[in-house]
């Protein structure tokens, strides 16, 4: 890259009005991530017109697995995006391309061991994941093992976009998700069903497929996933970021420390995501006991789980508009620009938040309908699960956004704190107690259930809200000691 470029990006992200900046970096990130979360939509949508509860519980039965891969993924990703950003802002172009390639090798090295644990170990795998009747357990089988042979793509392919995001090149990145989404549309009905094949109430009949039924949704996100990369990758080389090259690749501690760094909270975060559903499935096992039940109650988390993502999906890629802007300002030490920044983004996703819960709670069952399992039962418990996770989404603003801010400038412990918050040290105990609380008061176990990410989300907010002002109040310290010393901040 010529060095007249990385001054003018350098100038740019530096200069301009923040909110100039994030409106024109959030616009193809939001994309990227509404169009890569609809077609997860997609996938549970397609599976529901099977019919089957089942199924459909399978989806997010694995879900755990791709929150693991995707872990891996933002770790080496976030951690070697993180570190370039503030590498420009410091100017230190060299430095950046040595993290560029040190952080995809090592992810795509980690999605490999990945698929080959997962295929060694599938049957055990299985049972880990939740799986409580024998149709589940088969149709869980079936998605698993195709999601297993893309975990090498999906880990790469999130360092890409993430390295290309935190230099400015959200187009890029867009790119290569949209491409592989659009993909992933065009193959689920076609790998899911056969010739013949009645959907959407008998509206449309296939003329033809390959019939492989929950397995075939699998596939075609395994395909798409590696048609992402291949986009990216080529995207990468195009762009005018730092180019990934095999030369420099580092062992050295110190750049693994630096994804530790700002990877850290990300891997915990997914992590624990991972681990939250999977507790969240063996729970329902544990206290509901009849299979049909298990069932409609897993089939209707996960299709309330595939909209609550839809809808954070949003947030996530306005807050990732923002991360690059506090990158390179950060990294200049232009604290101010930094809370300017913060604010502007709080203020406008949480009115949005607003409206959007407001609209879902009133809407709530024929949204749910489309993807929360044919039952009545499994439909019912999906529009409350909605309407309670709606009521209390828009702090999620605050949250998301204060962990974005506190991973790409450096500050690993509160960032993984933060991170951990929603899923690990609030969700785990809520759906291992509230259902205890609810029979308790004579509403049975299911409305504890039920509740139990709502409250969560609920005390994150808590816990999160003084460790971001307490950051934004010191960076605005900095800046007015500056200002005193006569240092332009």
């Amino acid at each position: 890259m010529a060095q007249s470029a990385q001054d003018a990006k350098f100038i740019k992200m530096t200069t301009e009005p923040v909110e100039k900046l994030i409106a024109a970096l959030s616009v193809p990130t939001i994309i990227s991530m509404l169009v890569s979360s609809f077609y997860n939509l997609a996938d549970t949508f397609f599976v529901r017109q099977l019919e089957s509860d089942s199924m459909i519980a399978a989806v997010g039965l694995v879900f755990p697995l791709m929150a693991i891969i995707q872990a891996f993924g933002f770790f080496c990703g976030h951690g070697s995006g993180n570190y370039i950003s503030r590498a420009f802002g410091r100017r230190d172009y060299r430095d950046a391309e040595i993290m560029a390639a040190t952080g995809f090798f090592y992810a795509l090295f980690i999605g490999l061991v990945i698929m080959a644990g997962v295929l060694l170990f599938r049957a055990p795998m299985v049972t880990l994941l939740g799986a409580k009747t024998e149709a589940a357990a088969s149709a869980t089988l079936d998605y698993m093992v195709w999601i297993a042979f893309a975990a090498p793509f999906m880990t790469s392919a999130i360092v890409i976009n993430n390295q290309l995001r935190m230099q400015g090149n959200a187009f890029f990145a867009m790119l290569g998700l949209t491409s592989g989404s659009i993909l992933n549309l065009v193959l689920d009905p076609v790998f899911i069903f056969k010739k013949g094949d009645s959907l959407f109430g008998g509206a449309f009949t296939m003329p033809f497929g390959v019939g492989m039924s929950v397995g075939g949704a699998a596939l075609a996100t395994a395909i798409s996933q590696a048609v992402s990369f291949v986009v990216l990758f080529v995207g990468m080389h195009f762009s005018d970021n730092v180019k990934i090259k095999l030369k420099n690749f580092s062992f050295r501690p110190y750049y693994i420390k630096g994804i530790i760094q700002g990877g850290l909270p990300s891997l915990v975060r997914q992590g624990l995501a991972s681990v939250a559903t999977t507790t969240l499935n063996q729970a329902i096992g544990f206290f509901i006991t009849e299979g049909a039940v298990i069932d409609a109650v897993q089939a209707a988390m996960t299709g309330v789980s595939k909209l609550m993502n839809f809808a954070a999906s949003a947030l996530i890629g306005f807050g990732q508009g923002f991360q690059p802007v506090c990158g390179f300002n950060y990294g200049a030490k232009l604290y101010g620009r930094v809370r300017r920044a913060f604010w502007f983004c709080f203020k406008l996703s949480f009115i949005v938040l607003i409206v959007l819960s407001a609209l879902g709670i009133i809407f709530a069952r024929p949204i749910t309908a489309a993807l929360a399992g044919s039952s009545e039962l499994a439909q019912s418990i999906a529009a409350f699960t909605f309407r309670a996770q709606l009521a209390v989404f828009p702090f999620m603003a605050y949250v998301t956004l204060t962990n974005m801010m506190l991973q790409n400038i450096g500050m690993t412990f509160r960032a993984t704190l933060v991170a951990m918050t929603r899923q690990g040290l609030t969700f785990i105990p809520c759906i291992l107690g509230l259902p205890f609380v609810t029979n308790a008061l004579g509403f049975g176990t299911l409305p504890g259930i039920e509740l139990a990410q709502a409250a969560a989300d609920t005390l994150a907010l808590i816990i999160s809200l003084p460790i971001g002002l307490g950051v934004l109040k010191q960076m605005k310290n900095e800046e007015n000691a500056a200002s005193e010393s006569g240092v332009s901040a």
